[in-house]
Protein backbone atom coordinates (compact mmCIF):
# COMPACT_ATOMS: atom_id res chain seq x y z
CA UNK A 1 0.00 0.00 0.00
CA UNK A 2 2.88 2.57 0.98
CA UNK A 3 4.62 1.79 -2.36
CA UNK A 4 1.12 2.81 -4.40
CA UNK A 5 0.06 5.82 -2.54
CA UNK A 6 3.87 6.76 -1.94
CA UNK A 7 4.34 8.43 -5.22
CA UNK A 8 0.27 10.19 -5.65
CA UNK A 9 1.10 11.92 -2.43
CA UNK A 10 4.88 12.95 -3.01
CA UNK A 11 3.50 15.18 -5.72
CA UNK A 12 1.54 17.33 -2.88
CA UNK A 13 4.42 17.53 -0.11
CA UNK A 14 6.72 19.96 1.04
CA UNK A 15 9.58 20.88 0.09
CA UNK A 16 10.95 21.88 3.38
CA UNK A 17 9.69 18.46 4.65
CA UNK A 18 12.31 15.52 4.43
CA UNK A 19 11.92 12.78 6.65
CA UNK A 20 11.19 9.09 5.37
CA UNK A 21 11.11 10.71 1.53
CA UNK A 22 12.62 9.31 -1.53
CA UNK A 23 15.90 11.32 -2.14
CA UNK A 24 15.61 13.07 1.01
CA UNK A 25 17.51 12.46 4.43
CA UNK A 26 18.00 14.22 7.44
CA UNK A 27 21.67 16.39 6.21
CA UNK A 28 19.28 17.59 3.10
CA UNK A 29 17.19 18.91 6.18
CA UNK A 30 20.46 20.44 7.86
CA UNK A 31 21.45 22.41 4.81
CA UNK A 32 18.33 24.05 3.98
CA UNK A 33 18.48 25.05 8.10
CA UNK A 34 21.92 26.48 7.39
CA UNK A 35 20.73 28.30 3.96
CA UNK A 36 17.86 29.60 6.25
CA UNK A 37 19.82 31.00 8.96
CA UNK A 38 22.92 32.32 6.45
CA UNK A 39 19.67 34.52 4.60
CA UNK A 40 18.99 35.99 8.54
CA UNK A 41 16.50 33.54 9.65
CA UNK A 42 18.64 33.31 13.26
CA UNK A 43 15.74 32.52 15.20
CA UNK A 44 13.74 29.46 15.39
CA UNK A 45 10.84 28.17 17.16
CA UNK A 46 11.93 24.45 18.05
CA UNK A 47 8.34 22.80 17.98
CA UNK A 48 7.99 19.64 19.51
CA UNK A 49 4.73 17.84 18.81
CA UNK A 50 3.87 15.52 22.35
CA UNK A 51 3.74 12.00 21.62
CA UNK A 52 2.50 11.93 17.84
CA UNK A 53 2.52 8.80 16.80
CA UNK A 54 0.54 7.97 19.75
CA UNK A 55 -1.65 10.70 19.76
CA UNK A 56 -2.49 10.59 15.83
CA UNK A 57 -6.35 11.44 15.46
CA UNK A 58 -7.29 9.14 12.89
CA UNK A 59 -10.07 10.62 12.07
CA UNK A 60 -9.01 13.43 11.11
CA UNK A 61 -5.94 11.49 9.16
CA UNK A 62 -8.61 9.56 7.15
CA UNK A 63 -10.08 12.85 6.45
CA UNK A 64 -7.29 13.89 4.98
CA UNK A 65 -6.65 11.13 3.03
CA UNK A 66 -10.28 10.91 1.41
CA UNK A 67 -9.43 13.94 -0.25
CA UNK A 68 -6.97 12.31 -2.58
CA UNK A 69 -7.59 8.67 -2.45
CA UNK A 70 -11.21 7.99 -3.93
CA UNK A 71 -11.63 4.41 -3.12
CA UNK A 72 -13.44 3.51 0.21
CA UNK A 73 -11.77 0.16 0.17
CA UNK A 74 -8.35 1.36 0.54
CA UNK A 75 -9.54 4.10 3.01
CA UNK A 76 -11.65 1.19 4.77
CA UNK A 77 -7.97 -0.68 4.66
CA UNK A 78 -6.03 1.83 6.18
CA UNK A 79 -8.54 2.47 8.93
CA UNK A 80 -8.54 -1.59 9.73
CA UNK A 81 -4.05 -0.96 10.22
CA UNK A 82 -4.95 2.20 12.16
CA UNK A 83 -7.14 0.07 14.47
CA UNK A 84 -5.45 -3.42 14.56
CA UNK A 85 -4.66 -2.92 17.81
CA UNK A 86 -1.40 -3.51 19.76
CA UNK A 87 0.13 -6.34 22.09
CA UNK A 88 1.86 -4.65 25.05
CA UNK A 89 3.02 -6.74 27.88
CA UNK A 90 1.41 -10.15 26.33
CA UNK A 91 -1.82 -7.88 26.28
CA UNK A 92 -3.85 -6.82 23.60
CA UNK A 93 -5.19 -3.46 23.53
CA UNK A 94 -7.12 -1.65 21.09
CA UNK A 95 -5.86 1.41 19.22
CA UNK A 96 -8.34 3.76 18.99
CA UNK A 97 -6.28 7.11 18.94
CA UNK A 98 -2.53 7.09 17.26
CA UNK A 99 -0.44 4.69 14.80
CA UNK A 100 1.25 2.03 15.16
CA UNK A 101 5.22 3.25 15.34
CA UNK A 102 7.44 1.24 12.94
CA UNK A 103 4.45 0.42 11.52
CA UNK A 104 5.00 0.23 7.47
CA UNK A 105 2.95 2.51 6.44
CA UNK A 106 3.39 4.83 9.52
CA UNK A 107 6.14 7.07 8.18
CA UNK A 108 4.03 7.89 4.94
CA UNK A 109 0.50 8.82 7.00
CA UNK A 110 2.66 10.98 9.49
CA UNK A 111 3.79 12.75 6.40
CA UNK A 112 0.62 13.14 4.76
CA UNK A 113 -1.15 14.48 8.38
CA UNK A 114 1.84 16.74 8.77
CA UNK A 115 1.59 18.26 5.24
CA UNK A 116 -1.64 20.06 6.63
CA UNK A 117 0.67 22.17 8.30
CA UNK A 118 3.01 22.56 6.03
CA UNK A 119 0.68 24.06 3.66
CA UNK A 120 -0.37 26.36 6.40
CA UNK A 121 3.06 27.40 7.45
CA UNK A 122 3.71 27.85 3.50
CA UNK A 123 0.30 30.01 3.27
CA UNK A 124 1.44 32.58 5.88
CA UNK A 125 4.94 32.83 4.49
CA UNK A 126 7.00 31.02 7.30
CA UNK A 127 10.50 29.25 5.93
CA UNK A 128 10.64 25.88 7.96
CA UNK A 129 12.17 22.38 7.84
CA UNK A 130 10.36 19.44 8.85
CA UNK A 131 11.49 16.00 9.20
CA UNK A 132 9.27 13.70 10.46
CA UNK A 133 7.78 15.45 13.57
CA UNK A 134 10.49 17.82 14.05
CA UNK A 135 9.81 20.81 12.43
CA UNK A 136 11.74 24.49 13.20
CA UNK A 137 10.34 27.89 11.74
CA UNK A 138 12.81 30.44 11.43
CA UNK A 139 12.34 33.83 11.81
CA UNK A 140 14.38 36.96 11.43
CA UNK A 141 13.73 38.39 14.78
CA UNK A 142 12.68 36.79 18.35
CA UNK A 143 9.41 38.95 18.54
CA UNK A 144 8.68 37.65 15.21
CA UNK A 145 9.24 33.55 16.44
CA UNK A 146 6.84 34.58 19.20
CA UNK A 147 4.01 35.53 17.86
CA UNK A 148 4.74 32.93 15.26
CA UNK A 149 4.40 29.99 17.85
CA UNK A 150 1.44 31.70 19.59
CA UNK A 151 -0.36 32.02 16.01
CA UNK A 152 0.25 28.20 15.18
CA UNK A 153 -0.80 26.43 18.33
CA UNK A 154 -4.39 26.87 17.48
CA UNK A 155 -3.74 25.50 14.11
CA UNK A 156 -1.93 22.53 15.06
CA UNK A 157 -4.02 21.49 18.13
CA UNK A 158 -7.81 22.94 17.18
CA UNK A 159 -7.45 21.63 13.06
CA UNK A 160 -4.99 18.75 13.59
CA UNK A 161 -5.90 17.71 16.54
CA UNK A 162 -2.16 17.10 18.22
CA UNK A 163 -0.24 18.30 21.04
CA UNK A 164 2.41 20.62 21.31
CA UNK A 165 4.34 19.99 24.27
CA UNK A 166 4.61 23.48 25.74
CA UNK A 167 7.64 22.18 27.96
CA UNK A 168 9.89 21.48 24.95
CA UNK A 169 9.19 23.78 22.19
CA UNK A 170 10.70 27.42 22.65
CA UNK A 171 11.69 30.23 21.01
CA UNK A 172 15.90 30.54 20.73
CA UNK A 173 18.46 31.63 18.61
CA UNK A 174 19.72 29.13 16.34
CA UNK A 175 22.81 28.75 18.55
CA UNK A 176 20.74 27.38 21.11
CA UNK A 177 19.03 24.67 19.82
CA UNK A 178 19.79 21.35 19.10
CA UNK A 179 18.61 19.52 15.76
CA UNK A 180 18.80 16.33 14.32
CA UNK A 181 21.13 15.64 16.47
CA UNK A 182 23.60 19.10 15.25
CA UNK A 183 23.92 22.66 16.58
CA UNK A 184 25.14 25.78 14.28
CA UNK A 185 27.28 28.64 15.01
CA UNK A 186 28.54 31.60 13.03
CA UNK A 187 32.26 31.39 11.53
CA UNK A 188 33.93 33.62 9.46
CA UNK A 189 30.62 35.21 8.17
CA UNK A 190 29.10 31.43 7.51
CA UNK A 191 27.01 29.40 9.47
CA UNK A 192 28.61 26.09 10.28
CA UNK A 193 27.00 22.72 12.05
CA UNK A 194 28.56 20.65 14.79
Amino acid sequence: MAQELSPIFEEQFSENSFGFRPKRGAHDALRQCQKNVNDGYVYVVDMDLEKFFDTVCQSKLIEVLSRTVKDGRVISLIHKYLNAGVVANGKFERTEVGMPQGGPLSPLLSNIMLNELDKELESRGHRFVRYADDCMIFCKSRKSAERTLENIIPFIEGKLFLKVNRKKTKVAHISKVKYLGYTYYRYEGTTKRN
